[in-house]
């Protein structure tokens, strides 16, 4: 009988969970992160208590990730990461919202923390963030900048995001990782010819580390855009935008548009570039298993593989169940985790998050 009554009230949890928009905030800071190691499980386990899911990078020069949940659970883990020793108050921070008929499924299967050697892979030792970087320019600002005839606009991202979407008249390096990013340089800039420069990305942390990089290579006027793409979005009126397209964005949304709403695009499940409805009508396209631009990067094993997980997928929806993530972890299993995340914490910080 207590089994019983205690349903309809998970069901109802569950219910109202669904109709809850969420809060997806993008967030990094270069600063001396010396106990990022020791870090690590108490952020992991706080961000999972309070249902929040993303990906956190953590290293000696930082942090960096994007997280999505409940507006309240991501206020309480901002206040926690603004509490850490030697980050200061000025992390750059963006919010989102992606509302429940935008994304049934939220903005990430699960939540990860990493400890890494960067925050954002340039590979070049010596590019230091921390100690020199390029002048910020405001989204108010920007347009009046990359306009300017003396002036060469950069886009810092890689081509499954450039080709959705980029400001009018950037270059685009076709990099396929930042870290063809310093090769690009070599072969394409020189401090002479290009003597004022303009970088952008998604959120900023890209542009801001390739300003460094540019500045130790001898380049003066380096410039990145405060906040990136989301930001310019948020600040700049579509009428006077120079934006056209689309914005890849690093979650299950794959894209938002002008208004920083879910847009066209989705994933393909095979190599997660982003495909739209154009995209489902070439030759190579078969649902969860392959598209166009990723047909000939795997074996017929491996589309065997991807074809047994999408019909996997597929069952599990069919039923409202879930395949994929967190959600998808039996309940014992996820009763284990969860006694194994609280005891990383203090009981202090627990009673304060059942607040």
């Amino acid at each position: 009988a207590t089994a019983q009554k205690k349903r309809p009230a998970e069901e109802m949890k569950k219910r109202e969970e669904k109709e809850r928009p969420l809060l997806v905030a993008a967030l990094y800071k270069f600063f001396d992160f010396k106990d990022y190691k020791e870090t690590r499980n108490p952020l992991l386990a706080r961000c999972e208590l309070l249902g929040v899911t993303g990906t956190l990078l953590l290293a000696e020069e930082g942090i960096n990730g994007t997280v999505a949940g409940p507006p309240d659970s991501i206020k309480k883990i901002m206040e926690y990461i603004r509490g850490f020793k030697g980050i200061g108050k000025d992390i750059s921070y963006k919010e989102s919202t992606v509302l429940p008929s935008e994304r049934s499924d939220g903005a990430f299967l699960r939540m990860k923390v990493r400890l890494k050697k960067e925050i954002v892979t340039l590979g070049v030792e010596g590019t230091d963030p921390r100690k020199k970087v390029g002048t910020y320019v405001t989204p108010s600002e920007w347009n009046d900048l990359i306009t300017r005839e003396d002036v060469t606009c950069i886009d810092t991202r890689n081509t499954y995001e450039t080709k959705i979407g980029t400001f009018k008249g950037a270059v685009d390096p076709r990099t396929e990782s930042f870290r063809e990013f310093p090769k690009w340089v070599e072969d394409n800039l020189d401090p002479k010819k290009n003597t004022k420069v303009a970088m952008f990305c998604t959120g900023g942390i890209r542009c801001e580390k390739a300003t460094s990089y540019l500045l130790s290579k001898g380049f003066e006027s380096v410039y990145h855009l405060k906040g990136g793409i989301l930001n310019y979005l948020k600040e700049v009126p579509e009428s006077k935008s120079t934006w056209e397209g689309e914005c890849f964005v690093f979650d299950e949304r794959v894209s938002v548009d002008h208004k920083l709403r879910v847009g066209k695009y989705e994933k393909c499940r095979a190599c997660r570039r982003p495909i739209c409805d154009e995209d489902r009508k070439k030759e190579g396209f078969e649902e969860g298993v392959s598209c166009a631009d990723c047909i000939s990067e795997y074996t017929e094993e491996d589309r065997k593989r991807f074809r047994q997980r999408h019909e996997a997928v597929k069952r599990a929806k069919a039923i409202g169940k879930h395949h994929l993530g967190s959600k998808a972890r039996p309940h014992k299993r996820a009763k284990a985790r969860k006694e194994k995340l609280e005891s990383h914490l203090p009981q202090k910080m627990l009673e304060e998050l059942k607040e």
